[in-house]
C-alpha cells in the first residue's frame, strides 16, 4: 500500500510538473507575439517654398536721342559730312533732290556771310559741315554748326545773319554769290542748322517766289531729320548694349 501510494503521489507531481512548464511556454509565446510598439518616427517638416525676390534698385531710363544730341558726353558716333549727309538722293515733303559737294571745316565762320561768322564763333563752334542739294534749278546749300551745349546752339541760331556761304560743284554751279537770297536758321539739341537758297541761273529770289521758300523748307526739315537720326542711332546702339 505504500508503495503505491508513493507511486501515485510521484505521478500527480509529474502531471503538475508538465502542466506548468506547458502553462509558461504558452506564456512566452503571448508575450513575444504582443511585445511594445515602437513610437512613430516623426517626419521633418517641409522646407518652405523660397519667395522670389526683387531689387529695390530700378533700371535705367533708356535714353531718348534728343538727350544724346544734347549732350556731348554721350553724343560720341563721329561727325563727317558724309555721316551728316549721306544720300545722294534726299527726299523730303514728297519731293526729292539730288546731293552736290559736301564740305567741313572746324573754322566755322569762314564759311559764313554776314553777322553768322561771328554768332558761330562767339558761341563755340566746334564745326561746321555743309551738302548742297539741287531740283530743277533750285539749289541749297544747307550748313549744320556743332557747339558744347543746347542753349549755345540757340543763341547762335537766333544771332544768325543772314546765313552759310552756298557750296557749288559737283553738278551744282555756283549760286547765291551776288543776287538776292533766301536763309533760314533753326537749331535742335547742341546743332545748329542753315539753309541759303537760290536758283543756278542767277536769278534774284523774291518774296513772292514760292519755289525757292518750297525747297529751304524741304532742305530743312532734312537737316532737322538727320540731326535727329544721330540720335536715334546712338539710344538704339545704347539699349541693345545695355539688353
Amino acid at each position: 500500500m505504500v508503495g503505491g501510494g508513493v507511486l501515485a503521489a510521484g505521478a500527480v507531481a509529474a502531471i503538475v510538473a508538465t502542466a506548468i512548464v506547458a502553462s509558461g511556454d504558452d506564456k512566452d509565446t503571448a508575450g513575444s507575439s504582443a511585445g511594445p510598439t515602437a513610437p512613430a518616427k516623426e517626419l521633418p517638416a517641409e522646407s518652405p517654398t523660397p519667395e522670389p525676390t526683387f531689387s529695390n534698385v530700378a533700371p535705367p531710363a533708356p535714353l531718348e536721342p534728343l538727350d544724346i544730341i544734347s549732350d556731348k558726353k554721350l553724343d560720341k558716333a563721329p561727325l563727317r559730312a558724309t555721316s551728316l549727309f549721306p544720300e545722294k538722293k534726299a527726299a523730303s515733303n514728297g519731293r526729292t533732290y539730288t546731293r552736290g559737294a559736301t564740305t567741313a571745316t572746324t573754322n566755322c565762320a569762314s564759311a559764313t556771310r554776314g553777322g553768322l561768322g561771328p554768332a558761330l564763333t562767339n558761341n563755340g563752334c566746334r564745326q561746321l559741315f555743309r551738302a548742297t542739294y539741287e531740283k530743277d534749278g533750285v539749289a541749297v546749300t544747307v550748313g549744320i554748326a556743332v557747339f558744347d551745349t543746347p542753349a549755345a546752339a540757340e543763341k547762335a541760331k537766333s544771332q544768325a545773319t543772314p546765313g552759310v556761304i552756298s557750296l557749288p560743284g559737283e553738278g551744282v554751279p555756283a549760286f547765291c554769290r551776288g543776287p538776292a537770297c533766301r536763309s533760314s536758321a533753326n537749331a535742335i539739341g547742341r546743332y545748329a542748322y542753315f539753309t541759303t537758297t537760290g536758283y543756278t541761273n542767277g536769278k534774284p529770289v523774291t518774296t513772292k517766289d514760292p519755289r525757292p521758300l518750297e525747297a529751304g523748307r524741304d532742305l530743312s526739315d532734312y537737316a532737322f531729320r538727320r540731326i535727329l537720326a544721330r540720335g536715334e542711332s546712338q539710344a538704339r546702339a545704347a539699349a541693345s548694349a545695355g539688353a
